[in-house]
């Protein structure tokens, strides 16, 4: 494990810092032009799905400043920029600028996370979050509901990547993350899984289950955490980067030569 830790640190090197961040499209890229706004940011965040390239080609042609204006006047302008992104069509897109343009008015994000962590588990906050979204509008459909994500009863099945992923860069305080949110510790934070970071876990120890879902999310976290105990999720955008730039073999042969 200590080669592995050593090979990690020297990748986590390499990708957090800016030239790492910009090596490749990542959204990022287009959330550090908005970092000190959670709404924003998270928005930057909840679209994070697909091909990087795509999500930040779409990132870049949304117009934030909107989220200032009037809810009839936030509609005129999404319906006639045709904003849509793969699950989302034009109306989805508006009504979820007006549920963040809502949000922005009557909810403070980190409060409901902080306030309703159990036993420090951060995904009682993030359920709590979804909940108190989805109380701003009575709209819905399957790209909006896809977009928010849906809340569990009581254990989480889903990885909740794009939650975990816009704390990861809500939370950390260093290097490429933004560290907006003071009240919550770096130790809690879980792991945004996604396919790439869930391939190389595998195939490096760190994750022995098969299924893509939460209990892979923390596994991995837990095991991370063996290296730093208070960041844990430190690892997560070196992890991505070597899934991501199909050098997961040359990782493999360099942690067992």
């Amino acid at each position: 494990m200590n080669k592995l830790k050593l090979a990690l640190d020297d990748e986590l090197s390499k990708a957090n810092t800016i030239s790492g961040l910009y090596s490749a499209a990542d959204p990022l890229q287009i959330a550090t032009k908005y970092k000190t706004d959670p709404f924003i940011t998270l928005v930057c965040a909840l679209f994070a799905y697909g091909n990087a390239r795509a999500i930040v080609k779409f990132l870049s042609g949304l117009e934030f400043d909107i989220l200032n204006l009037q809810e009839q006047q936030i509609s005129g302008i999404v319906k006639g920029n045709g904003w849509l992104y793969r699950f989302q069509n034009p109306t989805d897109v508006e009504q979820i600028f007006i549920t963040i343009a809502r949000a922005k008015r009557e909810l403070d994000l980190e409060s409901i996370i902080v306030n309703k962590m159990q036993d420090g588990k951060i995904i009682y906050g993030i359920n709590a979050l979804i909940k108190s979204i989805y109380k701003l509008n009575n709209y819905r459909s399957s790209g909006y509901e896809f977009f928010w994500g849906r809340e569990f009863e009581n254990e989480p099945k889903s990885p909740y990547k794009r939650y975990n992923m816009w704390l990861r860069w809500m939370v950390r305080d260093s290097d490429i993350d933004l560290g907006l949110f003071k009240n919550i510790s770096k130790s809690s934070l879980i792991l945004p899984l996604d396919t790439h970071t869930h391939k190389v876990a595998q195939a490096i120890g760190l994750c022995s289950r098969k299924s893509y879902d939460y209990k892979a999310a923390k596994q991995i976290t837990d095991n991370l955490a063996l290296f730093d105990s208070n960041d844990p999720i430190k690892y997560d955008f070196a992890l991505y980067r070597i899934g991501q730039s199909g050098n997961l073999q040359k990782f493999l042969e360099r942690i067992k030569g």
